[in-house]
């Protein structure tokens, strides 16, 4: 029995759709091709790429979809006795001009526009039963190594500690505190837009992280 290995490492992706100011978002161009461009290029041993969704770009409209995906996933996890999963999150970083991996969510929502229904909250936290707008939730993936990594595949990345108070704040935070309750992980990553980074090297570098990921993973 011991020579069947461990488990493969399970992916559950999600993106964004447009907002104020982005048009045409490129994470929603990711996500929705992300499953043919893994199977074409050969998904990796040990890789399964469970769901891909996109979500509203807004803070509870986006939290609705999440937290149904989230519980779905647990759930078929749960009947093939497997808990080797992780969630990647990406969102749109205007300004960037390289991949960048989010360390960490902070228990604030502060939206500097209204998101995409209309909601504007100002230092509100985001899970009141967490304390203060200061709190914060770290993934426990790890980042140096992934990063190292990706950089030997030509890729720049860099790790961050702030993912701001929209909404890319308010889903990681959501979902490290769900990845925490259930034992799986959770890691948000910004993207620039098509016209800094294209978007074919943008494929490549999705399917190089999850590859990394997954060859990284440890219970």
């Amino acid at each position: 029995m011991g020579s069947e290995g461990p488990s493969p490492v399970t992916f559950h992706v999600t993106g964004f759709k447009k907002f104020h100011g982005v048009s045409e978002n490129p994470t929603e161009t990711i996500v929705s091709k992300l499953t043919e461009y893994v199977k074409k290029k050969g998904s990796p041993k040990g890789l399964v790429l469970g769901s891909c969704s996109i979500l509203e770009t807004a803070g509870q409209g986006a939290l609705v979809d999440l937290c149904k995906t989230l519980r779905s996933a647990i759930g078929e996890q749960d009947t093939s006795n497997s808990s080797r999963t992780i969630w990647i999150h990406f969102g749109v970083n205007s300004g960037a001009t390289q991949f960048v991996l989010e360390r960490q969510a902070f228990n604030e929502a502060t939206f500097r526009c209204p998101d995409e229904m209309g909601w504007k909250p100002q230092k509100v936290p985001i899970i009141p039963s967490d304390g203060g707008i200061a709190h914060v939730r770290e993934t426990s993936l790890p980042l140096e190594g992934v990063t190292k990594a990706l950089a030997k595949k030509g890729y720049e990345v860099v790790i961050s500690d702030d993912a701001g108070r929209f909404v890319c704040n308010y889903v990681y935070y959501h979902s490290l505190r769900f990845a925490e309750q259930n034992g799986t992980k959770s890691l948000f990553v910004h993207v620039p837009r098509f016209s800094t980074i294209d978007e074919e090297t943008q494929m490549k570098f999705a399917a190089s992280l999850l590859e990394v990921l997954a060859s990284s993973y440890t219970l």
